[in-house]
């Protein structure tokens, strides 16, 4: 049997980085035409044995890797990084432990992904240099290991996955009522699970349907697929006759393309965000008829003991990845179900004795983070708050397995693919009117010579006041500033909760007991101190002060406030006497002291109009000493300058 190429979609770099002693899985798909084709790595993250780097725990990763991988995706293989023990040795350890693995993922009937036939890649890695060696094994494993022929590193992965494949979704919200024993409750893990195998039970039966149909917007208007289970699951014995009559086996034949656009593989425009997308609706016909006449019933069954009755509430949110070419009925039951059915088992797996006490809020949400090719799923704790210990640690450790930097939020739920109206995806929608964003993009230089700019980094919305229809003038520039800064943090992803208004950080600030109740519907001014407050609050942000005692003092401070933009990043509240504004940068040549700032003013009243903004002066580079000797800054009055941290967290 000849071996086939491996060709590695996923970057170099994503795989040889991580060139220190562990174990990774080799990520592919059924539907890509080399079936040595590498999507992505993840990190084999549970061991039985620390020192050993082959003892997986099989079960552990199985129940991560069966929600976190999105079904259409599989694992074709695992890479070693080992210094010691032969190449032949390890490349035949690490496919043994792929095809272990592969035998766990397809355990109680939730799919297949071929784990008894095809190739299966064992790679082996130094870890010192990074350099890899590729074998392979074909009919699943049971052939010899043969050393693969050649490497290749694709130049365009998002069209290789893209052109011919699409999404499938689907989102079912469900209930699992039952009644559990008070006196007993270690019963109650029993009956939750058999609560949630009889709903498993249904996916495959004739009395649910499936709806299809294109999440894009297109020209011409499609009509939805209708799939009825008795159509899908023929052997079923609970098909009577009215599914022998339903007339609609002629719908099993339709491609996914049917509901793909040829947009994108016109233009070129490949990668998830534009991926098409097929919308699936789950329907349950509680109204079968009958195949003999029969009267309503009801069973009743005395409880022997004093019995609480639980109503569980689920939302199951699913993504498969399917070949544009493959039958609709085919990824109804080879993906959608058996995807449905996973992550219904993973609530199953769940902390029984905390749904009894706690009622948990679980949710899935999807992510792309920068590097993966393909969306992943993860199940959140929502009752946590994303500030909570256990809720970091939950994003430390998909961090870990995903290999993502550990220095910023990538799997916040602000962060998560959200679906909209036309089928796309957006990052971190927001709520409320859209504002101007990153006004300073554009404007005028500085007039230093020679200096060394400076700047925010990553994106902000401009606060100013009057906005929102709220009268705010005279008194609220801090508060603007304070917004700007929070939307800044919102905008990269640190938080989803919505930029608060003038009396939810009054709240903040009465709560944490800095002000009296009266100061909520005030006027009163804000300063650095109380930013600094509510950021803590709010969303857990450290700030650093500096204090100045006069404004002729402001450019001694430029070589500070560089390095904080060039290592912190993050928007700067100025504020003296009774003025407060944001500083987006600095423009300074420590050779001969000359400086600039670059000021966004939250006094302006007029509308987001950025053209009138950057004309009239309200974003742009102020000298502390303007060429007709006037001072921005005020030489009698104190100024105190905020500069929020950029958490160093997931």
């Amino acid at each position: 049997m000849d071996v086939p190429s491996v060709r590695v979609l996923c970057s170099k770099l994503a795989i040889t980085s991580r060139g220190v002693p562990g174990l990774q899985w080799l990520i592919g798909s059924r539907f890509f035409p080399d079936p040595l084709a590498i999507a992505s790595t993840f990190r084999s993250i549970h061991a039985l044995s620390p020192i050993d780097l082959f003892s997986v725990d099989y079960a552990k990763e199985s129940e991560d890797l069966r929600v976190l991988l999105i079904k259409g995706f599989c694992v074709i293989g695992a890479l070693a990084f080992q210094k010691d023990g032969s190449t032949d040795q390890v490349a035949r350890k690490a496919a043994n432990t792929a095809l272990e693995l592969k035998k766990f993922l397809v355990l109680d009937g939730a799919g297949s992904d071929n784990a008894e036939n095809g190739w299966v890649i064992g790679a082996v890695g130094d870890s010192d240099t990074g350099d890899i060696q590729f074998f392979a094994s074909g009919d699943g494993g049971r052939s010899q290991l043969q050393t693969v022929p050649s490497v290749v590193y694709d130049i365009d992965p998002d069209k290789y996955i893209w052109e011919k494949g699409c999404l499938l979704h689907c989102q079912l919200p469900i209930k699992l009522p039952f009644f559990y024993p008070m006196n007993n409750p270690a019963d109650a893990s029993e009956i939750y699970s058999s609560s949630i195998g009889a709903a498993t039970s249904k996916f495959k039966r004739s009395e649910v349907s499936f709806i299809l149909e294109s999440s894009k917007k297109r020209a011409e208007v499609l009509e939805p697929v209708f799939l009825r289970g008795s159509d899908l699951f023929s052997s079923d014995p609970s098909v009577g006759q009215s599914g022998k009559a339903s007339g609609k086996s002629d719908q099993k034949s339709r491609l996914c393309s049917e509901f793909c656009s040829r947009s994108s593989v016109a233009t070129g425009n490949f990668s998830t965000e534009n991926a098409d997308k097929i919308e699936v609706t789950v329907l349950l016909n509680r109204s079968v008829m009958l195949t003999e006449p029969a009267a309503p019933g009801a069973v009743f069954i005395p409880a022997l003991e004093e019995t609480k009755f639980l109503v569980p509430e689920f939302k199951l949110d699913i993504l498969c990845y399917s070949s544009k070419d493959l039958p609709l009925s085919d990824a109804i039951q080879e993906l959608v179900i058996p995807a449905l059915i996973d992550q219904l088992g993973a609530y199953k797996s769940g902390n029984v004795s905390n749904l009894l006490t706690e009622r948990p809020q679980l949710r899935p949400y999807h992510f792309n983070p920068p590097g993966l090719l393909h969306p992943v799923t993860i199940i959140y704790e929502l009752s946590y708050g994303e500030n909570e210990m256990r809720q970091v640690e939950v994003r430390k450790h998909f961090h870990a397995r995903l290999g993502l930097p550990t220095d910023r939020p990538l799997l916040r739920i602000s962060n998560a693919l959200s679906f909209v109206a036309d089928g796309t995806e957006s990052r971190g929608r927001q709520k409320g009117p859209s504002l101007l964003k990153d006004v300073h993009i554009g404007i005028p230089s500085s007039g230093v010579s020679g200096g060394v700019v400076s700047l925010v980094e990553g994106s902000y919305e401009y606060y100013h006041y009057l906005q929102d229809g709220f009268d705010d003038s005279g008194w609220g520039c801090a508060y603007r500033s304070l917004q700007t800064i929070i939307s800044w943090f919102r905008l990269q992803l640190y938080t989803s909760i919505d930029v608060p208004s003038h009396r939810e950080i009054q709240l903040s600030l009465v709560e944490i007991g800095d002000k009296e109740p009266s100061f909520v519907g005030s006027h009163e001014w804000i300063g650095a101190i109380e930013l600094s407050f509510v950021l803590d609050k709010l969303l857990g942000v450290s700030c650093k002060v500096i204090n100045v005692r006069s404004g002729s003092e402001l450019p001694e401070k430029c070589r500070e406030l560089a390095l904080h933009f060039e290592v912190q990043g993050t928007p700067i509240m100025i504020g003296g006497g009774v003025l407060a504004y944001t500083l987006l940068g600095v423009d300074y040549n420590e050779a001969t002291g000359d400086c600039a700032f670059l000021i966004l003013d939250p006094h302006y009243t007029g509308s987001d109009d950025h053209k009138k903004i950057i004309n009239g002066g309200w974003c742009g580079w102020k000298k502390a000493v303007d060429s007709k000797g006037k001072s921005f800054f005020l030489h009698e009055k104190f100024y105190n300058l905020l500069l929020p941290q950029r958490p160093d967290m997931v």
